[in-house]
């Protein structure tokens, strides 16, 4: 594999995400102050910044998770309003991946794959299972089919968790803050599953991380939150190399020492 996916993964000029001056408060608390952020077909955008600084927020305001107030998302074309039914198209096309893996404790890793393709698209148990042993082997656990999440550990959840959102078909995967809640023998495990996504050609993904390394090797762009504004964003090379805000460049040098 090469040293960096973004190098071999070209995104397309078409827009499937695009936010304009979007804003998001709870209660007195302006959380996002007029976000402006456009992500293309095929694009891996890493979100990083402090906690606090809107980032989780903002990624769960892609599938209406959290409401914006005002401003606009549109997701392939759809505005994301109040309108049931654009939240429900919106969200057939996203896949999101959370801190915690949240599995069915009562399902096994197959069978909290299958459960949505079954119930919404409507698949026999077979072709659902099918589909849910080649996402297993995707990411790499198929041995682990028959468990139950507590007979798993946390790196191997998540990648149940992982697969069950591709089981959807999505066109847009969403992660945030993934191997936050892992134990650090179980993060590259993860994020060899999403370097692996990220190399697929169409596959679109917005990663909320704290993961230097992986953004370095993996992002098309890296946007750099702070108070709940976009503070800079750029490729890699350019945020790790010559970041131009002040405020970057301290943020780097607390997580980078």
């Amino acid at each position: 594999m090469s040293d960096s996916v973004a190098e071999t993964k070209q995104a397309t000029n078409r827009e499937i995400i695009v936010a304009r001056d979007v804003h998001k408060w709870f209660g007195q608390l302006h959380v996002l102050r007029g976000i402006d952020l456009t992500v293309n077909v095929g694009e891996v955008v890493v979100i990083f910044g402090a906690s606090g600084s809107g980032k989780s927020t903002f990624i769960r305001t892609i599938n209406r998770l959290e409401e914006h107030q005002r401003g606009t998302i549109t997701v392939d074309g759809i505005e994301l309003t109040n309108d049931i039914r654009n939240i429900a198209a919106v969200r057939s096309e996203i896949g999101m991946v959370f801190q915690s893996f949240n599995l069915f404790p009562h399902l096994t890793a197959l069978q909290n794959i299958t459960l949505a393709p079954m119930r919404v698209r409507k698949y026999a148990r077979k072709d659902a299972d099918a589909v849910g042993m080649k996402l297993l082997e995707r990411v790499g656990i198929p041995e682990q089919a028959h468990k139950y999440p507590a007979q798993l550990s946390g790196g191997q959840q998540q990648r149940v968790a992982i697969a069950r959102a591709l089981a959807m078909q999505p066109k847009i995967m969403l992660f945030d803050e993934p191997t936050s809640a892992l134990d650090p023998e179980m993060i590259s495990e993860v994020l060899d599953v999403m370097r692996g996504l990220a190399e697929e050609q169409g596959m679109t993904m917005i990663c909320v991380t704290h993961e230097m390394g992986f953004a370095r090797a993996v992002a098309n762009r890296m946007v750099f939150f702070d108070e709940g504004v976009i503070v800079e964003e750029g490729p890699p090379q350019q945020i790790f190399e010559t970041p131009q805000q002040e405020r970057t460049k301290r943020f780097l040098s607390q997580i980078l020492h």
